[in-house]
This record gives C-alpha cells, sequence and structure tokens, in this order.
C-alpha cells in the first residue's frame, strides 16, 4: 500500500507551492490525481515507460488501451508529434485550450507503453487553472486518463478519486468537482474527413462547424472494435463508466420510457429485487430515485457519474436509466450509458 498524500486546493487561487510539490512527485515518477474542467485524471510522466506502467497498475488499466497526452503550451507539441494537418490546427485555435483531444501521428519521444503500441498519440491542452499549472510545473507532457479504477464511473469529485485510488497512488489534489463532468471529445484527424472516436464534452456539431465533415464513431454501429483490435482513443473497446449493479436502459419518447421503467421496477420488485432509477426528466412513486441535473443537457452531464456512483453505493440490484435524445451533448451522455450498461437497452416506441 502507498501512502497517498491529500493536498487541497482552491481552483480559483492555486497556491504555487502546493502546485510545485505535486509537480515534483509527477517528476520523480509518482502518480497524482488532479482535477480537470471535465473528469479527474491520474497524471503520470508521460515520457517514462516505468511511470506509464505504475499509472496502469494502479487503475487495473488494459496495456491496449492507449493514454490521452496533457500538455500546457502549443510549444510542447513539437517533441510529441510529427505532423500538425490544418483542420487540427483549426480545431486547437477553436477549442484549446479546452475538453478535445485530437488523435496525431506520435514521434519517437513519446513510448509505445504511453499509446499501447500505435503510431499515434491523442493530445489534449485542459483549461482547468490547477492542471494547466500541475502541467507546466511538472515540465514533462502528461499522461492522465480518468483518476478511477478501470471501467468504473469516472471521478468527478474528490471523494470519488479517494474511494477508488487511495492507497494506490502517490498524491490527491482535492480541487472541488469538475465543470463538464464527462470526458474531452476525441477526434482524429490523421485521416480526412476527420473522426469523432468519442463524444464528450464539445458537441459534434461545434466540431462540424469548424472543420466541416466529419465521420462518426457511434455505439453499437460503425466503428465497434473486435477483441484483437487496439483502439485509437479511450473508452472504445471495453465496457466503460461502469457502476458494479446491473445497468439497464430504456430509451424512447418520454411517456413511453415512463411506463417501461414503471412497469420493471413493478416487476422486479415483485421478485424481490432493490431497484434504483436514474431520472432526467421523468418522476416515478416506487423504487429509489436519483435524479440528475435539472433538465438541461449541460447539468445532466456534470452530475451523470455522479448519480451512477450514489446508486451503486445503495447496495441495489439492479438501476434502470431513462434514456434522452441522443443529440448535442445528449449524444454523449446517451454514449455514456449505453456502454455503462453493456449494451444492456430496451428500445420502446
Amino acid at each position: 500500500m502507498i501512502a497517498t498524500e491529500i493536498l487541497k486546493i482552491d481552483p480559483q487561487r492555486p497556491d504555487s507551492r502546493s502546485i510545485a510539490r505535486a509537480a515534483r512527485v509527477i517528476r520523480r515518477g509518482g502518480l497524482v490525481a488532479f482535477p480537470t474542467e471535465t473528469v479527474y485524471g491520474l497524471g503520470a510522466d508521460a515520457l517514462s515507460i516505468k511511470a506509464v506502467k505504475s499509472l496502469f497498475k494502479a487503475k487495473g488499466r488494459p496495456a491496449d488501451n492507449p493514454l490521452i497526452v496533457h500538455i500546457s503550451s502549443m510549444d510542447d507539441l513539437d517533441r510529441l508529434v510529427v505532423q500538425i494537418p490544418d483542420k487540427a490546427r483549426l480545431l486547437m485555435d477553436r477549442f484549446w485550450p479546452g475538453p478535445l483531444t485530437l488523435i496525431l501521428k506520435k514521434s519517437e519521444a513519446v513510448p509505445n507503453v504511453t499509446t499501447a503500441g500505435l503510431d499515434t498519440v491523442g493530445i489534449r491542452m485542459p483549461n482547468h487553472p490547477i492542471a494547466k499549472l500541475l502541467i507546466q510545473y511538472a515540465n514533462t507532457p502528461v499522461a492522465a486518463p480518468s483518476a478511477n479504477i478501470s471501467g468504473s464511473p469516472s471521478p468527478t469529485k474528490f471523494e470519488h478519486v479517494f474511494k477508488d485510488l487511495y492507497g494506490k497512488i502517490h498524491m490527491i489534489i482535492d480541487g472541488g468537482s469538475t465543470y463538464y463532468g464527462v470526458e474531452s471529445t476525441v477526434v482524429d484527424v490523421t485521416v480526412d474527413p476527420p473522426a469523432v472516436l468519442r463524444p464528450g464534452a464539445i458537441p459534434l456539431e461545434a466540431i462540424r462547424r469548424v472543420v466541416g465533415k466529419v465521420s462518426v464513431n457511434r455505439f453499437g454501429r460503425e466503428g465497434e472494435l473486435r477483441s484483437h483490435q487496439t483502439p485509437k482513443s479511450p473508452g472504445l473497446k471495453y465496457k466503460h463508466y461502469a457502476p458494479k449493479t446491473k445497468l439497464i436502459v430504456v430509451e424512447g419518447a418520454l411517456d413511453k420510457v415512463q411506463s417501461r421503467i414503471t412497469e420493471l421496477i413493478r416487476v422486479f420488485t415483485k421478485s424481490g429485487l432493490r431497484v434504483g432509477v436514474l431520472a432526467m426528466r421523468g418522476a416515478y412513486a416506487h423504487g429509489i430515485v436519483r435524479r440528475v441535473g435539472n433538465g438541461t443537457f449541460p447539468s445532466i452531464a456534470r452530475d451523470l457519474y455522479s448519480g451512477l456512483r450514489d446508486l451503486d453505493n445503495m447496495g441495489l440490484d439492479v438501476i434502470i436509466a431513462e434514456g434522452i435524445r441522443a443529440r448535442g451533448l445528449g449524444w454523449t451522455i446517451m454514449d455514456r450509458l449505453r456502454r455503462a450498461s453493456g449494451g444492456n437497452i430496451i428500445k420502446v416506441s
């Protein structure tokens, strides 16, 4: 067991001495969990084979699941990639710093362990005061997947990280709740048209407004990976974002969804099962209901993983989640729920 140090840092007024202390841990090959604007990340020196291997071990992450490398300056790109296409520059100009990851051809400086053996690497420049300063002070690109046990709901609060990784990593920075609550959008710019591999905090429509035509990897349709393939982006190959409790997603028109969920609650309860409902729009008289958000997509996204974790901690036998319209940020929300359910989806019409 590792002695995990806790640092509480105000994201509005980050203490430079505390940030420098955390940066030293990364420079020495240690693991530091820190907040970004999307979710909490688990940071390690992206150019250190030993540090990256320890990151995979701490998370229990499969070795064929590539990491996203975080930078604090455009100057960092020169040693990480060999080519920056014009459309990549357009996206950087519009969305960096921010919740956008770009897949680019990697340089020899990036170890194969970081990219799962691929000749490409995902790069992101986060827009969070603590994250930006930490990477800058570390003076090295920082590999930072979500700071959780691999496959579980991503952490959006310090408490989530503490539960998953305390005793397994060297430091956790408590910087409050994250802003978006879902991961970055991942766009492969090594192909033309660019391909949106993972929906995230930046909607598909916003990407199209910048670069025009893009191809899309949608769950359950094009782009699903076979067991022998290595994904270019995290979140594509394995069951992700999932609670331990069985999760069922019900999709369709709101009245039909409410009716089916009410019926499922009745059936499961009659069988002696404890049922939880992840509700976004509807109202339910029975079951343990955890409402996420206030009806808007951004608020639902911000509260999604917390809602899943809260229900997962209640000793339930099954969780039923309402589906919403998969447009804009709703596509990201539904992608996460569908993957979390392992494809256990009921569509009603």
